[in-house]
C-alpha cells in the first residue's frame, strides 16, 4: 500500500470526490482506447462503467460504516459484477459467416468496472496498475498476439450429392482434420432428381486441393470444386 493514498482512504467529502474522478479518469483511458477503433463501447461508455461502479462501491462503504448499518458491503459489488456481464453481452454480435466480434470489448468493459469498484474502495494502486494492464493488453500484447498466431486461410467449396448422408461424411471428414466451419449453406435442387447442393466456408486443417480430393471420393457426391 502506497503511503501517498492513504489520505484519500477515509469517506470525506475530498476523498470519495477524488474516488470519483479516478473513476472517471481510468474509465477515459480505457475507452479512448476502444474509441480509436471504432469499437461500440467506447469514450462515454467506459467512463459510465467505471463511474458507476465506483459509485456502487462508495454506497456500500457508506451504508455499512457512515450509517452503521447492518450491511454486507460486498453485495452492491457483486451485483454490479453481474449487471456488467449482461452490459459486455450487448457489444458481442455475430457476423454472416458466423464469427464473433466485441469479445475483447465486452471483456474491457467487465474489467473497467472492476476496476472502479476497486477505485471506489480506495485501493487506488490495483486500479492504477489494473488499468495500465488493461491498456497493455489491448494495445502492445493484441499486436504480439497477432503476430505470433496467423489466422488460418478461409476458403469455401461447393458440393453436389445425392444422398442426405453425404454432407454428413464431408463435415466429419472437416472435424476429424481439425478444420472450423466458418459458414454452411444447403439447398435442394429442384431438376427431376433428388439432388442437394451446399456452399461450404472453412478454415484451418487441410488445404483445399486435397480436401476436394478425399470428398470427391465420398459416396453420393456428384461434385466438389472450389469457390
Amino acid at each position: 500500500m502506497l503511503s501517498v493514498f492513504d489520505g484519500l482512504r477515509g469517506m470525506g467529502f475530498g476523498a470519495v470526490l477524488f474516488r470519483m474522478v479516478a473513476a472517471c479518469v481510468c474509465g477515459a483511458l480505457i475507452g479512448l482506447e476502444r474509441s480509436s477503433k471504432n469499437r461500440p463501447a467506447g469514450f462515454r461508455t467506459h467512463i459510465l462503467v467505471c463511474l458507476g461502479a465506483a459509485t456502487a462501491a462508495v454506497t456500500g462503504l457508506y451504508i455499512y460504516l457512515e450509517m452503521k448499518l447492518p450491511a454486507d458491503i460486498t453485495r452492491i459489488s457483486g451485483q454490479v459484477i453481474t449487471g456488467l456481464g449482461f452490459i459486455g453481452a450487448g457489444t458481442i454480435i455475430i457476423t454472416k459467416r458466423l464469427t464473433i466480434k466485441g469479445l475483447t470489448t465486452a471483456a474491457g468493459l467487465w474489467t473497467t468496472g472492476i476496476i472502479g469498484l476497486a477505485v471506489g474502495s480506495g485501493y487506488y494502486e490495483i486500479a492504477i496498475a489494473g488499468t495500465a494492464l488493461v491498456l497493455l493488453a489491448e494495445t502492445w500484447i493484441g499486436r504480439l498476439g497477432s503476430a505470433i498466431i496467423q489466422p488460418a486461410p478461409e476458403y469455401a467449396v461447393e458440393l453436389l450429392y445425392n444422398e442426405k448422408t453425404s454432407l454428413d461424411h464431408v463435415l466429419r471428414y472437416c472435424k476429424d482434420h481439425r478444420m472450423a466451419i466458418a459458414n454452411l449453406k444447403i439447398q435442394s435442387l429442384d431438376d427431376g432428381e433428388a439432388r442437394y447442393a451446399a456452399q461450404v466456408s472453412l478454415r484451418g486443417g487441410v488445404k483445399q486441393e486435397e480436401l476436394l480430393d478425399q470428398v470427391q471420393r465420398m459416396p453420393g457426391i456428384v461434385n466438389a470444386i472450389g469457390i
